[in-house]
């Protein structure tokens, strides 16, 4: 499938906002506000589904053209654009987003043309599919591994190179065995928190002890 590379998944949703001009703060406005204060971290909405490796919520307002030679062009509407790379099958994971953050969904997409809630979980899944746009072509870092095992891995490779630069000139003796308790650590040490920065800190500094 074109919107698969291995198991990751590249997905672009369009969502027209609605424009209404007896409000006092319009939608996009609104939206902007929300998506503005967002946490970027381990708390964010998206670290709480597992399986995502990115995600990102832009409001556009219109599109330039780009070309020669120039024309104008408008779009009927403000759009809500909303890409993300994750693990599996897309029912799967808007079913995810619905259940795991609803208040996050009914926060953003509250503000949609079309959007029918969160009550039938069937129904919002057949919305975002109708606001979906192919995905024809996109990068995928990994396409065989989940997001748990690639941060597990980069967990691994950040600890080896600490292990490297802390030991360099050290008895050989003393690498070996400091390296067999490094490789004790890593297999009893929990999975980094999606989204934060523990995935970029390494075992020696948050060690697992039997």
């Amino acid at each position: 499938m074109p919107d698969q590379s291995g198991q990751v998944y590249g997905l672009t949703i369009l969502s027209p906002i609605i424009e209404d001009d007896r409000l006092d703060i319009c939608h996009s406005m609104e939206l902007r506000w929300y998506l503005g204060h967002l946490a970027r971290d381990h708390k964010s909405p998206f670290a709480r589904i597992s399986s995502t490796y990115l995600a990102r919520l832009v409001v556009m307002d219109d599109v330039v053209y780009v070309g020669a030679p120039a024309c104008e062009e408008h779009l009927k509407s403000r759009y809500l654009v909303f890409e993300t790379n994750f693990d599996g099958d897309l029912d799967t994971y808007l079913t995810r987003m619905a259940n795991e953050t609803p208040e996050f969904v009914e926060e953003v997409w509250k503000h949609c043309v079309g959007y029918p809630g969160l009550s039938d979980v069937n129904a919002f899944v057949a919305y975002m599919k109708k606001c979906r746009i192919p995905t024809t072509f996109f990068f995928a870092d990994v396409n065989d591994r989940t997001v748990e095992t690639t941060l597990k891995a980069l967990q691994t490779q950040a600890a080896i190179e600490h292990f490297i630069q802390k030991h360099q000139g050290k008895d050989p003796a003393e690498i070996q065995r400091e390296f067999g308790a490094l490789i004790h650590t890593l297999a009893h040490a929990p999975l980094p928190e999606a989204g934060g920065d523990e995935s970029n800190r390494t075992p020696q500094e948050d060690r697992v002890h039997d």
